[in-house]
């Protein structure tokens, strides 16, 4: 099992961590996050999700994308797309309005790309953060400064991006989240 970095120094990678650039790969159909649970019941029951435009991650990529700090993700998606990956457009417009740039891609291209299909961050091509999941439940990052293996990730995050579609561009060719 490899090293697993504690939530003190995920925060500070986000807070202080990276200098220009950050991006994510997020490639699972569905995720457990305990801060989604009631806007997720609230998606579940038709009704829109109630979101908290302060939420601490928002507050925070305003102030790294206000300092000219690019934080970029694609978000690999099914055909159709499963209920939480419908979920999870829902506050995809708070993200953009935050600063960061959110793209998808269909998971069929992206396994035709040959894709390494790991969740992961890369900070300023320099490291890597993956994800290691128990289930759908995250248990932690592992941070990644292996030359071979980060270079992997820029090759992985330069052709993801190629392909994605602009979230805007995307949710106006999928039906309705709500």
């Amino acid at each position: 099992m490899p090293h697993l970095i504690d939530s003190d120094e995920i925060d500070r990678l986000f807070r202080e961590g990276f200098e220009h650039t950050a991006w994510r790969l997020e490639c699972r159909r569905s995720y457990q996050v305990d801060y989604e649970s009631e806007t997720y019941q609230r998606f579940l029951r038709g009704e829109e999700p109630a979101r908290d435009p302060n939420r601490p991650w928002l507050v925070n990529m305003r102030k790294q994308t206000g300092a000219g700090k690019r934080v970029e993700r694609v978000r690999l998606i099914d055909d159709p797309p499963t209920t939480y990956q419908r979920y999870g457009l829902t506050g995809v417009p708070a993200a953009v309005e935050a600063g960061e740039d959110v793209r998808y891609l269909r998971r069929s291209q992206a396994e035709q790309l040959d894709l390494v299909m790991d969740d992961v961050w890369l900070f300023d091509s320099r490291y890597a953060a993956v994800f290691h999941y128990d289930g759908d439940e995250p248990i932690g990052l592992e941070l990644v400064e292996d030359p071979v293996r980060v270079l992997r990730y820029c090759q992985v995050r330069d052709a993801a991006w190629h392909y994605a579609v602009p979230y805007r561009q995307f949710v106006a060719e999928v039906p309705s989240a709500v």
